[in-house]
């Protein structure tokens, strides 16, 4: 007898192994650590694609599985998964272009994996084909702004305006306590979701005070081209010259050298994506984080997914919260302090600010 696969089969596991074990949800996958027997069933039972007792995760990034930034956050937590578990080392497989999708994660599916974390959305293109070809493994989007319902795909989300407002915001505070009115964001190459979060950036920023001015650079050679350092930091050394006093650098793997080159100059840099910055002792003196951190979201995805809020099919909304995602300052004034608190309340409540950040977003990706 064979073993009927899909999300709706999974779903039917997943609510009998929470009637056995009612603390899976709160326990079973918290900060990525070690399970107990019978959570450690209740994952075989809905990830174990094979049926060999283990699970092996690939992941499919689209930048440097090290690039210290968005990418390696979600390789950080597979790995760590992972090891807390007992279960084979993930899978990577990174640097994935658009055009080289399909190739690159047909090829991470046939080593045996169990599921498939992959990173960004920029090369989820080809999984309504992927999906469809290999059914029994557990296929798990982090994908951002989100990509259309896949039947065999299951998407974390979150909304990027409001995340870039609270940036907006803490960059804002940041000019206040430390002087100079002039930030530089640095991206790729114009895509959609980085049009809607250097408006939403710029909108917070200027909320704290009109004459804040942010300029949006491109440092791409091509589409999704987050990684070009000697791009990124040309662009850096120009701004500065105009007397720009912050940078944003929403990058990956450039990520650290627009960081060192910042701190080189002594001017406030923040970086885009993972949560760890604050903590780190990089040698770069971080200013702050604006966190939409991949292994974050993965983590907190497989309780959902294991009690069935996120199945293969569905997408899930994370919510904008202080301490999940959005800003975060690493040595704050309480006045910056002040100044988020307040921010993070209006993202959930201020109807006439969602009405605005709804426009954002929708004049980003041509929806308004």
């Amino acid at each position: 007898m064979t073993k009927p696969t899909g999300g709706r089969f999974r779903l039917l596991i997943l609510l009998a192994a929470l009637l056995a074990v009612p603390a899976l949800i709160a326990a079973g996958c918290d900060n990525g650590g070690a399970a107990t027997d019978m959570e450690m069933q209740a994952l075989l039972d809905t990830f174990d694609a094979n049926g060999d007792g283990t699970i092996t995760i690939g992941v499919a990034a689209a930048g440097p599985r090290d690039d210290q930034g968005y990418y390696q956050a979600l390789v950080d937590f597979a790995e760590k998964f992972s090891a807390d578990n007992g279960f084979a080392a993930p899978i990577v497989s990174d640097n994935i272009g658009s055009a080289e999708a399909a190739q690159a994660m047909s090829d991470l599916a046939s080593q045996g994996v169990d599921m498939i974390l992959v990173g960004a959305s920029e090369i989820a293109e080809p999984l309504p084909d992927l999906t469809e070809q290999y059914p029994d493994i557990f296929w798990y989007c982090n994908c951002g702004a989100g990509f259309d319902e896949i039947a065999g795909l299951a998407q974390a989300i979150d909304w990027g305006a409001p995340i870039h407002y609270t940036a907006g915001v803490a960059m804002g505070a940041t000019l206040v306590d430390h002087g100079g009115d002039t930030a530089v964001f640095l991206g790729c190459c114009d895509l959609p979701f980085e049009v809607e979060a250097y408006n939403a950036t710029v909108a917070g920023l200027q909320s704290v005070d009109p004459s804040f001015t942010m300029e949006y650079v491109s440092t791409g050679d091509f589409q999704f081209d987050f990684d070009n350092a000697a791009n990124a930091t040309a662009a850096l050394t120009n701004a500065i010259a105009e007397d720009a006093s912050l940078v944003y650098a929403y990058l990956g793997g450039a990520l650290n050298p627009v960081g060192q080159l910042a701190t080189e100059k002594e001017i406030a840099v923040f970086a885009a994506g993972p949560a760890d910055i604050c903590s780190r002792e990089d040698g770069i003196n971080w200013t702050g984080s604006i966190v939409f951190d991949g292994g974050r979201y993965a983590q907190e995805s497989l309780p959902l997914i294991i009690s069935g809020e996120l199945v293969e099919g569905q997408k899930y909304q994370f919510p904008t919260e202080r301490g999940f995602n959005g800003a975060e300052l690493c040595d704050a004034s309480p006045e910056a302090e002040a100044m988020l608190a307040q921010v993070f309340e209006d993202v959930a409540t201020n109807g006439e600010l969602l009405g605005m950040l709804g426009g954002i977003s929708g004049a980003a990706y041509g929806g308004g």
